[in-house]
């Protein structure tokens, strides 16, 4: 499959801007319960999106975004903040890191594609350059976090293949919306029934508020469903990389933290793991004969009619 490179660069916006989620989550948004973040990340967004899209679901498609409504949204933002307040950010992102890895190891077979090992050795080297981008010796390791962490990782990445197995036929931005608001739909019972109440909301808190949800959910989502629908689920995923280094980024800009040699090697690693995931897949010499056997029949017939 080609790689189109603003394709590629749009979709690589989206997990640049979730890198955002850690800072914003323990900054704005401290004492919140994670389910309640999840919730009011993807619900507002999603009824957004759906004022502008004006279309709803239609027969199997309601079940279809049901399914990737819970994979994409509920269960995956959900466990992630569960993460994001359990473990430090630089913790949390190592253990999301596992989704690149993932995705190419579950998408030959929901796909019918080839594997490839350079996707393999991708997701293992940017696991690597992760690790050394934003561990510590002190890092505090939570069990709880870290198993939120890796079924967040399996969710999101099974839910990305299939969105890329079940194209619809429909504007990205409307498929979008319908995953946004059933995913943000699954999450309310869960927040009323076990959810403790909300603090009363500061400007700090409506801020943090406003950015995940608008920018780091309806745009962002917008994007990365697109980047999906046109580009191959392990590219798509190796793009996910980029949040960590947004994140340790952030974290040294605003938050003083240091960016040591390991961090700035681990920041190379990662760079190469994304370009050797993304790169288009070399196709075969059989490949090309039969595509070149197939260009033949077309020209003969155009010339015979």
């Amino acid at each position: 499959m080609r790689t189109s490179t603003p394709d590629l660069l749009l979709t690589a916006s989206a997990p640049a801007i979730w890198g955002s989620t850690y800072i914003v989550t323990t900054e704005f948004l401290p004492g919140f319960d994670p389910m309640a973040v999840a919730l009011l990340r993807a619900l507002p967004a999603g009824l957004l999106l759906l004022l502008i899209a004006r279309r709803l679901p239609t027969g199997i498609w309601w079940l279809r975004s049901l399914v990737l409504g819970a994979l994409n949204i509920s269960i995956f933002l959900s466990l992630l903040f569960v993460a994001a307040y359990r473990l430090p950010g630089g913790v949390a992102a190592t253990v999301g890191a596992i989704q690149p890895l993932i995705v190419a190891l579950i998408a030959p077979a929901l796909l019918a594609t080839r594997p490839r090992m350079a996707s393999l050795l991708a997701g293992l080297a940017g696991i690597a350059g992760v690790g050394l981008l934003v561990l510590g010796p002190g890092a505090d390791l939570d069990g709880l976090g870290i198993a939120a962490g890796l079924a967040g990782a399996v969710s999101m990445a099974l839910g990305n293949v299939l969105a890329r197995k079940w194209q619809a036929q429909v504007p990205m931005l409307t498929m979008t919306a319908w995953q946004l608001c059933l995913g943000g739909l699954l999450l309310v019972p869960v927040v009323l029934v076990s959810g403790p109440a909300l603090p009363a909301p500061t400007a700090g808190n409506l801020l943090g508020l406003a950015w995940l949800s608008l920018v780091g959910a309806a745009l962002t989502y917008a994007l990365w469903f697109r980047g999906i629908g046109r580009l191959s689920p392990v590219a798509v995923s190796s793009l996910l990389f980029l949040s960590p280094v947004t994140a340790a980024i952030l974290g040294w800009l605003f938050l003083d933290q240091a960016l040591s040699p390991p961090q700035l090697a681990g920041m190379a690693i990662v760079a190469a793991s994304v370009w050797l995931g993304t790169r288009p897949e070399k196709e075969s010499g059989a490949g090309r004969a039969i595509a070149f056997r197939k260009i033949k029949r077309a020209d003969g017939q155009s010339s015979s009619s």
